[in-house]
């Protein structure tokens, strides 16, 4: 559902807030958000529409957590705590991104001028309210969107495996006392959606080698396999075809919305009209944030000179895309790139495609040979537009970052580490140029022309083969849909069922428990750690080595889970977690308020490590640990 407030009984204020989705000012920002998470939770309640599971794509939407509370607070009459659990267990949370600049942090008077009713009506203080959006809470933060996120919602995930990996590491702070490792921050890898992103004539080739209910069965390896008896020869005229499609679109519909567009007085990019279809294209197209590093391919101008002048090797680079209006070094590079692409030795072979959109996207993604990303790692979230290309049977090359991490697959396209060798930026970046250029000097431009006598080269029509076969059908919406059902909106429904039952009885229940575990947390001491013989340096793994911590619970009643954690340095200043091994509760008084824990175990991981206690609060009923994250910590 699309919301606008750009209505005549609308004032002109009100009706600019949806113009435009980047600029403005932190107000404008703060009223989108509140018109997105609240407004949409009332647009829903106005169509008469109500679902088990509330799923917040990224932290802009997180104000749905605030209304939904509000709802439950003054129409079904519950306590703010037990509507909390009750929220929390039915939402879901999706971080696109580990740039800063991505998370929207709110100073606290902007937010009190527009959410500063909402406490009262919770029935909470205004502190308490924006303590939700705050990493420490009681501190002078400012209030967070994502963190608010995390804390009204049971789960969260990030839109790739190594972009979950990056999101635990970033929320860290959020639950003190916990590793990066062991948050309960998941995945799912984004996918794209098939029938959108596949051209047509892609889609009639699948119909017709794979069968016509295809798209059912898009997600499953087995239905691609049908690619490895095509004809290369059919595989390579698809692709000509698609090729022939995007050239003829640049000279020709492309010129006239140029010319259009810039009412004939602008020149447009010189050498459109003389790509042959057999040239070598590469494309970069996407959104202009400097972390993605468009400026690679300049570093050397020289070498890039002699591979565009090749005479018997040529190849084109086409590059495309838009900045944040307020990204300056986004449009740096824009700049930079159209200067370069107007040098003599470069025109009409590096060629810069203006007026970004979804209509030339579609054709780029088709119709180039190889698409190109080059993102500083980690900061590549999942990068779709790789996936837009790779349904058309064009090979990636790229960092392993984003989906490319999980999607690389040798002989079905190319690589660049996903290890960084430099701290300093610049050293990194001329390194991976460096690599980028032997790559395709080395691998990737010979064996698109090693034709040996035919029109296509054999070698090339096999990487695309695999990367139909193996990559295609892990990366389509349909499979990144199956996950999200599998991993999070049936497990979090059956939840929501449960917690909501008998007049939510569940949450009721959970919400005492907090209180009594939170009032009686402080008489809880650990009385001794009897590590005699324990080695914390050790060379030998088959050691076995004992263990055991005696606890008084005072007036405690929660289970207590006890751990050694063994801890390594990250080398950058931090920990990160090595082994966490649970004591076993072996003895206790007839009240159980002393309590000993034992363990027998071995070491893993040799050498030097950081090694404590920790004890936390259990329960059955919490989703997972960090629902409840009180922690207590013993030295050995």
């Amino acid at each position: 559902y699309l919301m606008d407030t750009d209505l005549e009984k609308n004032n002109l204020s009100d009706r600019q807030i949806t113009h435009n989705l980047y600029g403005g000012n932190w107000e404008n920002r703060m009223k989108q958000e509140y018109l997105l998470g609240i407004g949409g939770i009332l647009l829903l309640q106005h169509l008469g529409i109500s679902k088990e599971i509330y799923h917040m794509n990224e932290g802009h939407a997180a104000l749905i957590s605030a209304q939904r509370l509000a709802d439950y607070v003054e129409q079904k009459g519950l306590p703010f705590d037990v509507a909390l659990e009750v929220v929390r267990s039915s939402s879901l949370y999706t971080v696109h991104t580990p740039v800063p600049a991505g998370h929207d942090y709110f100073d606290e008077e902007l937010l009190g001028r527009y959410m500063g009713h909402f406490p009262h009506r919770l029935g909470i203080s205004w502190q308490e309210f924006i303590d939700m959006g705050r990493t420490t809470p009681g501190s002078s933060e400012k209030f967070s969107m994502s963190v608010f996120a995390l804390n009204t919602c049971q789960e969260a995930n990030g839109v790739s495996y190594l972009h979950g990996v990056v999101s635990r590491s970033m929320f860290a702070p959020v639950w003190p006392g916990f590793f990066a490792e062991e948050l309960h921050v998941g995945h799912v890898t984004n996918g794209v959606h098939l029938p959108t992103w596949a051209s047509p004539e892609s889609q009639a080739f699948y119909k017709k080698h794979l069968g016509t209910d295809y798209v059912s069965r898009q997600a499953d390896e087995s239905t691609w396999a049908a690619i490895e008896h095509i004809p290369s020869d059919e595989i390579w005229q698809l692709r000509s075809q698609l090729k022939e499609n995007l050239l003829h679109y640049i000279t020709h519909d492309y010129r006239k919305r140029w010319l259009r567009a810039n009412d004939g007085s602008a020149n447009l990019p010189e050498g459109l009209d003389c790509i042959g279809l057999n040239t070598l294209l590469i494309g970069f197209a996407r959104r202009f944030a400097t972390y993605k590093r468009a400026h690679l391919l300049f570093t050397d101008l020289d070498r890039l000179s002699r591979l565009v002048n090749h005479p018997d090797r040529p190849v084109r680079f086409l590059f495309a895309g838009k900045a944040h209006p307020a990204d300056g070094g986004g449009q740096g590079l824009i700049k930079h790139i159209t200067e370069i692409s107007r040098r003599p030795e470069f025109e009409g072979k590096i060629i810069f495609l203006e007026n970004y959109d979804m209509h030339l996207a579609s054709k780029l993604i088709a119709g180039v040979d190889v698409w190109l990303n080059t993102p500083t790692r980690p900061l590549e979230a999942s990068g779709t537009s790789g996936e837009k290309a790779e349904m058309n049977g064009v090979l990636n090359f790229s960092v392993l970052d984003g989906w490319w991490y999980e999607g690389y697959r040798p002989n079905a396209g190319w690589a660049l580490t996903d290890k960084t060798t430099y701290h300093d930026q610049q050293m990194q970046d001329r390194l991976d140029a460096h690599t980028i250029y032997d790559m395709l000097e080395r691998e990737i431009i010979p064996l698109y022309y090693d034709k040996e006598g035919k029109s296509y080269s054999e070698g090339w029509i096999h990487h695309i083969r695999n990367s139909m076969m193996y990559i295609a059908p892990h990366f389509t919406m349909r499979r990144m849909m199956d996950d999200y059902y599998d991993h999070f909106y049936k497990p979090l429904s059956q939840r929501q069922q449960a917690v909501n039952a008998s007049s939510y009885a569940m949450a009721s229940e959970i919400v005492e428990w907090k209180k009594q575990t939170a009032a009686h947390w402080d008489e809880m001491q650990i009385l001794r750690v009897n590590a005699s013989g324990f080695e914390l340096r050790t060379t030998n793994t088959d050691v076995i080595q004992s263990l055991e911590v005696e606890i008084d619970r005072g007036g405690l009643t929660a289970g207590l889970k006890v751990e050694l954690i063994v801890a390594s340095d990250d080398n950058q200043g931090g920990l990160t977690l090595a082994q966490s091994i649970p004591l076993e509760l072996v003895e206790q008084s007839a009240d159980s308020r002393w309590q000993k824990y034992h363990v027998d175990c071995r070491l893993k991981n040799p050498g030097i490590h950081r090694v404590a206690i920790r004890v936390t609060p259990h329960s059955a009923l919490l989703p997972h640990q960090m629902d409840f994250a009180y922690v207590r910590w013993a030295a050995l």
